[in-house]
């Protein structure tokens, strides 16, 4: 075993992430939680990652739920201290991982906003000068990719059987069909998309002004503005993934296809939309525009 500084262990963690292509929100959401307990055991003077054990990680936890954080948080915080662990044991840092001796705080998932078509209606039309943000929700809304798989979507992305989903984390790569509201709005961004010294080198597909990347977290502060603007309470930019889902579902898209077009590992996390879908349609393989 191999003996490293708590600190160092979590830089080595976070290039670990970065070599292996994880998305920035991953690396952000992982660096800052494993500072959060790097942190923590500072105060409890451990210096060696070899020292802490499974009631340190507890206490760690506990202390988080004192602070307010909901037991998602937590849970999500215990899984980023597994993966931490997994990092440890392949570089020899551990030989015993006590993280998996820690149960997770148990919650209840809420139920998925689903927007009504007069609400997503409402949305595109806020949004329609803006042919930048109208494509970006028309291409959440009408293919149901993920905010972080269109942020790097490339120009060589749009192909002839749709838009490339580049491989991210442990999501393959595929090919997702752009229906003709989709291809309509991407058209009209097209014709005004910057042309920068900038944005020829990075390739990016939707970028600033200056042809620097759109960024997820700009793109996800720019939707919620429509989202007000189109007087939309309590909606995030995953529920237009969400609605996609659903709607599918109610016309009677086949289970397999909408897992394959989301990039669902497990058709199971399709299958829970079902309960929110209580009236579907005869079973078919056709996608249809919202």
């Amino acid at each position: 075993m191999k003996t490293i500084d708590i600190k160092d262990a979590h830089r080595e963690f976070k290039k670990y992430l970065s070599e292996n292509r994880r998305s920035n929100s991953t690396i952000v959401a992982y660096g800052k939680d494993i500072e959060q307990l790097v942190s923590f055991l500072e105060e409890l003077s451990k210096n060696h990652i070899h020292e802490v054990t499974r009631g340190d990680l507890e206490s760690f936890l506990a202390k988080m739920t004192k602070n307010g954080y909901t037991p998602k948080s937590i849970s999500r915080k215990l899984n980023s201290t597994r993966t931490f662990y997994r990092f440890l044991k392949v570089n020899k840092y551990v030989t015993d991982d006590p993280s998996l001796l820690v149960a997770h705080p148990t919650y209840q998932l809420a139920a998925p906003r689903i927007l009504t078509p007069t609400e997503y209606r409402a949305l595109r039309d806020a949004a329609r000068p803006d042919s930048r943000m109208f494509a970006i929700i028309e291409l959440l809304l009408q293919t149901g990719i993920r905010i972080g798989e269109l942020a790097a979507l490339k120009l060589s992305d749009i192909q002839k059987e749709g838009l490339r989903i580049a491989p991210m984390e442990k999501h393959l790569e595929r090919i997702v069909p752009l229906n003709k509201r989709a291809k309509e709005a991407l058209d009209k961004y097209l014709e005004v998309k910057p042309n920068t010294p900038t944005s020829e080198k990075s390739g990016h597909l939707f970028i600033t002004k200056s042809g620097k990347a759109f960024l997820i977290r700009n793109i996800r502060t720019a939707v919620e503005r429509y989202f007000r603007l189109a007087e939309i309470k309590n909606a995030k930019v995953n529920d237009l993934r969400h609605t996609f889902v659903a709607h599918h579902l109610k016309h009677g898209v086949s289970l397999v296809l909408i897992s394959k077009v989301l990039g669902h590992k497990r058709i199971s996390t399709t299958e829970r939309y079902l309960e929110y879908v209580p009236d579907r349609a005869r079973e078919n393989g056709i996608l249809t525009e919202l």
